[in-house]
């Protein structure tokens, strides 16, 4: 009984021991699976939601720009903030800060709607005048709302003025005289009633100047009709009414600019350029007096021109690179002031007290600009003389404005608003730069990119200063986390996200996320903008695109890489090619800059001897890594670059396989080149080529006109071909980087929008090979018409245009496939290799093509648009579209799938086909730009990062904005955002847990025992 009770008791004893194991186990699972539950759900939680609050700014940028200043008007009273008013050549009117610059508003009108003139009525309203002088807008001063809008009609074209007649006030109103097309009209500054109407267009009179009378209700307005007649109108301001008209006949005629020098006295250039006439018409008679310009100057060869200035008794001649100051006596004498070169800047003139004017002078001298400032009837007197040291890549002086300020010592003070050369804008105080813009970011041309430099020597363990700021920075992003921050601990988050980041580094990254965008403007400035927060690493203005008596009209084209060197290679830095023109006429010489990307320095720049009508960038490069490119003049000769023995032997080795297109909008024609010979001439040139026509198609004029183009991308990468369906079969993508799509319209649908009926309007759609010429396919949407914007990219194209019929807009879809390799459907024929893929393709064999279309509404009018690239071509793609909001918009591509249907099956629901509908879903959180605004959006850049996942999108207008774009999110990286204190406490926990766990076990396997 003992020995039998005893193993009983050992029996029960060791099944309460496994027992316990077991129930140890399973708490330790259910506690392993509610841990990783947790840090699932926590983790997850980010992706849930397309952006948080504070994580605007950390993977994007947006910056502000307004363009070149044009007219400036200063406002400084002593209650509210002091601002400027600034239009520029842009089309915009903003509000700037005049303490640090910034922008307190702005707008930007239409391309076509070009700023007249500004200026502030009433101390609280705005006044523009555009379009030729016919609009006519009141601005709210303080916050930038239009107050009222006016159009002025006109019979005719003429030059265009605005003036508010501060002095003349009529219950609590003023006028504003404005005079264009022709006419000359009174108009209300409280809310924009045209009061009169003068039409001197009637008459055959261009109006030049309208002249207000000091302490009167009269104006003057005065022109020419013909070359040879002079006509002076007296005008009653307040209601149109014509009081005298005066004519008079000066036999040598008239040409250029007036220059008013007094209410009664004028100078005009007599149409030889070679005589000054002063005009005065006092006491109703008007008289012409008559004075060489050789009597002024002695060296007076060249082309005379007045220029615009308000200076009281005085006027501005330049003289090819002269500037004269001469002054109008009390006889109508002229005398010689002063004598500048064409550096030298004069401001319009400034009452500063009821009977004193100042105007200020700039001059160049060395690294330093010299600022004066000085009285209008007292040329010697020197109110302000100040010398400012300039960075010589702002160029010359353009534009001056002044504005005056009474110091402590109840004397004079002045500020100067400076204008220069690359288009940035400067405010001067006291001898010393205030602020700057650079606002030449606000006409690019064109975009490149380059990579950082590699430096392995920075650690990224830098970036944290000690234990207790490591420790803060990831409670707070843990709270950040858990959405328990508040106010305060969203700025600090903020705050610790921008300092601790890498993105700002000027070195390299292993996800290829930093960097450097350079840009050409249109002012001949070329910036490289580091992409991690869009700051101005280096900036050049190049002397190759600057005025000069070699070349009057420089003009910047492209920018290219030139010089890409490889990790292993680094011993010489990346450079960029940037090719203009001197003059707009397409026979215009080309010049060549050479440009490092690294210190921004002009390595080489070239004057070339024939024109530039298109730039070939070809595959090759040479032991040095410079690319080789093809420039084709306007002769079609074709220009090696760079002219080196290497470079030509590497081109005439691929000399039969380089084939090129050209497009004639104008003509309806698209041909295709081929290279032949070496040039035949007088000098022998071994790096030029002719050319001739392999093939040509021509659009008959009066049926088609081609109104866009597009190709796919030299970098593009295909990860496959191969195209799996739902049903398992394999479709094969006609993947050519000769493709080309070509859409025209009929041409009464060409003009624009409602130009045309619907029956005359018919849209088609090309898709050519290059090579041969074969159209491959044609689409044909009747009742449709342009603008079309188009994105080609591996085998499909997607294009935007207006359905005339429907009375919206549409987006349709092309893709083609690849017949010829139908038969390697067979997966067996593959395992053994029975298969054609690894079988040349050439263009000369006729392919066997079919093609699957579709075609959708679309909500918004479309400004650009791109697609996304990646390093290996295998994360899915997203139209980028440039909305008629300035709104970049990421759609995903599977929304433009051709082989959507309305129900599709449950095997094309897993292949990821989605249900056909009539519309494309416009999502708002699939706005790339959140709720930025590019304004006056151009074009969308989009560049691959090394991070397959990634592409950095680069859109650029008025504006500029960057951000990084994941379309089939990071799979293949943690977010930056990503909790590394949350990881670290939930491991804490689970061992934390497995700890007591295992002491709980412990505990229950010893009672067990005692049991």
């Amino acid at each position: 009984m003992i020995l039998i009770e005893t193993k009983g008791r050992s029996v029960s004893s060791h099944w309460h021991k496994q027992r316990g194991r077991v129930i140890c186990h399973i708490q330790l699972f259910m506690a392993t699976r509610v841990f990783l539950l947790i840090l699932l759900l926590l983790s997850s939680a980010t992706s849930i939601f397309s952006l948080y609050e504070d994580q605007v700014g950390l993977m994007d940028w947006h910056q502000q720009y307004i363009g070149k200043v044009k007219h400036a008007v200063f406002h400084t009273q002593k209650t509210g903030r002091k601002r400027v008013l600034v239009s520029t050549e842009e089309n915009v009117i903003a509000s700037l800060d005049l303490r640090h610059g910034e922008i307190f508003w702005r707008h930007v009108l239409g391309t076509n709607d070009a700023i007249d003139g500004i200026d502030i009525a009433l101390g609280k309203y705005v006044i523009t005048l555009s379009s030729d002088g016919s609009i006519l807008r009141a601005w709210n001063l303080p916050d930038g709302q239009m107050v009222w809008e006016s159009f002025l009609r006109g019979p005719k074209h003429s030059k265009s003025s605005l003036m508010v007649l501060k002095t003349l006030k009529v219950d609590k109103d003023r006028v504003i005289i404005v005079s264009g097309k022709g006419c000359v009209h009174g108009v209300s500054s409280i809310d924009g009633e045209v009061l009169w109407t003068k039409d001197l267009a009637a008459e055959s009179v261009e109006v030049q100047q309208v002249i207000p009378l000091h302490d009167s209700d009269k104006i003057y307005a005065v022109g020419f009709s013909g070359l040879t007649q002079f006509h002076a109108y007296e005008i009653n301001a307040m209601n149109g009414e014509l009081l005298k008209h005066e004519t008079a006949d000066f036999s040598g005629g008239f040409v250029g600019e007036l220059a008013l020098v007094s209410s009664e006295t004028l100078v005009a250039l007599d149409t030889t350029r070679s005589i000054l006439v002063t005009v005065s018409f006092r006491n109703g008679k008007i008289n012409f007096h008559q004075t060489y310009i050789s009597s002024l100057v002695k060296d007076s060869t060249g082309i005379a021109m007045i220029l615009p200035s308000t200076l009281t008794g005085m006027f501005t001649l330049k003289i090819n690179t002269l500037k004269l100051i001469i002054r109008v006596t009390g006889e109508d004498q002229l005398e010689l002031v002063e004598k500048f070169d064409h550096a030298t800047v004069v401001s319009d003139v400034l009452s500063i007290s009821e009977d004193k004017e100042a105007f200020a002078v700039v001059q160049h001298g060395g690294i330093k600009i010299h600022l004066q400032v000085k009285l209008s009837d007292d040329w010697n007197s020197d109110l302000v003389k100040e010398s400012i040291e300039m960075d010589q890549q702002r160029g010359l002086v353009h534009k001056v404005f002044i504005n005056n300020y009474i110091r402590t010592d109840r004397s004079h003070g002045f500020r100067a608003l400076i204008v220069m050369e690359d288009h940035s804008l400067l405010l001067l105080q006291q001898g010393k730069i205030v602020w700057n813009r650079e606002d030449a970011l606000a006409s690019i041309i064109d975009v490149t990119t380059s990579e950082l430099p590699v430096d392995k020597a920075v650690s990224v363990a830098k970036g944290e200063h000690n234990l207790i700021d490591w420790l803060k920075g990831h409670i707070l992003k843990l709270k950040g986390t858990l959405m328990l921050a508040s106010p305060e601990d969203v700025v600090a988050i903020q705050a610790i996200r921008l300092k601790s980041s890498e993105k700002s580094k000027l070195t390299r990254d292993h996800n290829g996320f930093r960097k450097l965008l350079i840009v050409l403007t249109k002012a001949g400035k070329i910036f490289a903008l580091h992409s991690g927060d869009g700051r101005v690493v280096w900036s050049l203005l190049l002397p190759s695109l600057r005025k000069s008596k070699v070349c009057d009209c420089p003009t910047g084209l492209n920018l290219y890489q030139w010089q890409v060197p490889h990790h292993h290679a680094m011993d010489q830095n990346p450079s960029v090619l940037v090719v203009g023109k001197c003059g707009y006429s397409s026979n215009a010489p080309a010049v060549l800059s050479f440009v490092d990307t690294y210190t921004g320095k002009e390595l080489n720049s070239l004057d070339l001897g024939h024109s530039v009508a298109q730039i070939i960038p070809l595959p090759f490069t040479d032991s040095t890594e410079q690319r080789l490119h093809l420039l084709v003049d306007a002769d079609r000769r074709v220009h090696l670059y760079p002219r080196t023995p290497e470079a030509r032997t590497i081109f005439q080795q691929e000399f039969s396989n380089i084939y090129w297109y050209s497009v004639e909008a104008d003509n309806s024609i698209i041909k295709g080149h081929v290279i032949k010979r070496t040039c035949i001439g007088e000098v022998a040139d071994d790096f030029c080529f002719e050319s001739g026509d392999l093939w040509s198609i021509v659009f008959p004029l009066e049926s088609e006109k081609i109104i866009a183009t597009g190709s796919r991308k030299s970098n593009e990468v295909v990860h496959t071909q191969a195209k799996v369906t739902s049903d398992q079969d394999v479709m094969y993508k006609y993947i050519s980087k000769n493709l080309l799509f070509v859409a025209t319209v009929s041409p009464k649908a060409s003009v624009g929008i409602g130009s045309a009926d619907p029956e005359e309007a018919s849209l088609f759609a090309y898709l050519i090979d290059t090579v041969t010429g074969r159209i491959l396919h044609r689409m044909t949407h009747h009742g449709a018409q342009g603008p079309v914007h188009a994105v080609f990219s591996e085998n499909w194209v997607v294009y935007h245009y207006f359905n005339l019929r429907a009375h919206r807009f549409e987006m349709s879809v092309i893709e083609i496939y690849d017949q010829s390799r139908a038969e390697n459907k067979d997966v067996w024929k593959l395992v053994v290799g029975k298969h054609n893929l690894t079988a040349p393709v050439s263009s000369y064999s006729r392919p066997e093509v079919v093609t699957k279309s579709q075609s959708y509404f679309f909500t918004h009018s479309v400004k650009a648009m791109a697609v996304t690239l990646t390093a290996k071509g295998i994360t899915s793609k997203q139209l980028l579209i440039g909305t008629i909001g300035d709104q970049v918009l990421a759609l995903d591509k599977r929304f433009v799938d051709p082989r959507r249907t309305v129900n599709p099956s449950q095997a094309e629901k897993e292949e990821g086909i989605i249900p056909l509908t009539d519309f494309l879903p416009i999502i708002p959180q699939s706005y790339v730009t959140h709720a930025l605004k590019v304004e006056g959006l151009r074009s969308i850049v989009t560049v691959p990062a090394k991070l397959e996942s990634t592409t950095l999108v680069f859109a650029y207008g008025m504006d500029l904005f960057f951000t990084q774009l994941a379309p089939s999110r990071t799979y293949d990286s943690l977010t930056e955002d990503f909790s590394y204190a949350l990881l670290l406490i939930t491991i804490i926990a689970l061992v934390a847990a497995i700890f007591v766990t295992w002491i709980l076990s412990e505990r229950k396997e010893l009672q067990d025992k005692w049991r």
